[in-house]
């Protein structure tokens, strides 16, 4: 062998040796569990703004003056107001066609303002000149915004103003609000109504609730501009990494391992979900599920988080908990392998407990719902569900008052009693013979 190619295939051997080594391990422990990416990436938090400027804008009943006047007053304070960092795109709908073809202005949707960093004077020019038109294509503006934002590990957010249903489906904004939830698009649409319309009204909170987004009645303009203010500064608190997508299995010896971390899923009607979390003596389980009502339901639903071993024997239960929103279902559960290693101790002899209690107990998380859908709603996709996973050093229990036990606690009980028998009778005989002198 030359000496020249010594140490490149001494390299190669010792990186032939520790490839063989980690297969090896792998082989050994079985594949590691899926985790949701630690680093946040360092994205600016980006948002779309999307106006309707159909013929119904230009009805004036907020504050006496038009809608189209009162958004764009709107628009202008809240560009004012932009946190620097915020990159805000605007896209409007029915903005150009003044013709009847409803074929052709039902495709009536342009972006005046690409997202990025905000041109303050040119994001306020062109929404100044948008005069109210033609037709409302919420659905395709909507799929069209969601491509205006791109894609990313963290959440985009669409702010969307209109005052009327829309006139162009299909496609239904409902259905495209799900169909992008569906994609796992990490995409958040909010909704702003400017009329007192209850169809409306039920259309906008479906592409809310869909997206995990809120819907607010906006009947003046300082409640337009205060909550679009809202909305853009959310954008920027709830800048973080997307959860991680993952799929439930139907029993727990399929199901996915999970690392700490927020993952998302899709449940259909009631059924249930496994999901499997290695944990080890000494650590406590913290898991917490929510599942948005996406759609319409009928009523007495509720979700439930089980951790249960691998052999379905059930170790806890997890309690309701509340989100803070009417349109998500929450539920939590704590629980530590301390309790299982106790009972370990007892079955077995002090060598099989050392090697047990170094091995982690598989705890599979049960999702399970109870919801039902009213006649004629949509049974796919599933619903939204988010499920945060977290295993931490198992908090010790709080000891009690060290008061003894048995003939012990019998003693200082006996010992307090004669004590203050002592001190009453002494301070009974003094005041009497206080009273007596006196």
């Amino acid at each position: 062998m030359d000496l020249t190619t010594l140490p490149a295939v001494i390299n190669f051997r010792r990186s032939a040796a520790v490839l063989v080594g980690l297969l090896a391990t792998t082989a050994l422990t079985g594949p590691l569990p899926a985790a949701a990416d630690e680093e946040p990436v360092a994205e600016p938090p980006r948002v779309e703004l999307v106006l309707d400027v159909s013929g119904s804008m230009r009805a004036a009943d907020i504050d006496g003056r038009s809608r189209i006047a009162v958004a764009q007053q709107a628009f202008n304070e809240v560009v004012d107001a932009l946190p620097a960092e915020t990159q805000l795109g605007i896209r409007v709908l029915g903005a150009t066609y003044r013709g009847k073809d409803k074929k052709v202005g039902c495709q009536d949707t342009q972006q005046i303002v690409p997202v990025g960093p905000v041109d303050r004077a040119r994001a306020k020019a062109a929404v100044g000149t948008l005069r109210p038109t033609g037709f409302t294509p919420v659905g395709l503006a909507l799929r069209s915004a969601a491509q205006d934002l791109g894609t990313g590990a963290t959440t985009r957010r669409i702010v969307l103003i209109t005052d009327g249903e829309d006139t162009c489906a299909p496609p239904d904004p409902c259905e495209v609000a799900r169909e992008l939830a569906a994609k796992g698009t990490s995409l958040v649409v909010d909704t702003l109504g400017l009329a007192p319309d209850e169809k409306v009204r039920r259309q906008l909170l479906c592409i809310a609730g869909a997206t995990g987004g809120t819907y607010t009645a906006a009947q003046s303009a300082e409640e337009l501009t205060d909550r679009i203010k809202q909305l853009v500064e959310r954008a920027g608190d709830s800048h973080s990494r997307a959860p991680t997508v993952v799929g439930g299995a139907t029993a727990c010896d399929s199901a996915p391992l999970l690392a700490p971390g927020v993952y998302a899923d899709r449940e259909a009607f009631s059924e249930h979900r496994y999901y499997r979390v290695p944990v080890r003596p000494g650590q406590e389980l913290r898991a917490s599920v929510s599942m948005a009502l996406d759609r319409p339901v009928n009523r007495d639903y509720g979700v439930l988080l089980r951790a249960t071993a691998a052999d379905g024997r059930e170790m806890v239960r997890g309690a309701d908990a509340g989100s803070g929103r009417a349109d998500v279902l929450s539920a939590g559960l704590r629980w530590s392998a301390s309790a299982d290693d106790e009972d370990a101790e007892d079955a077995t002899d002090a060598e099989e407990t050392t090697t047990a209690a170094s091995e982690p107990t598989t705890v599979c998380l049960v999702v399970s719902n109870s919801f039902a859908p009213r006649p004629g709603t949509a049974a796919t996709p599933g619903m939204p569900v988010e499920l945060t996973v977290d295993v931490v050093a198992a908090a010790p229990a709080p000891d009690g008052p060290d008061l003894g036990r048995g003939w012990v606690l019998l003693a200082l009980l006996t010992v307090a009693g004669l004590l203050t028998g002592l001190i009453a009778g002494l301070l009974t005989r003094w005041w009497v013979a206080t009273w007596r002198t006196n």
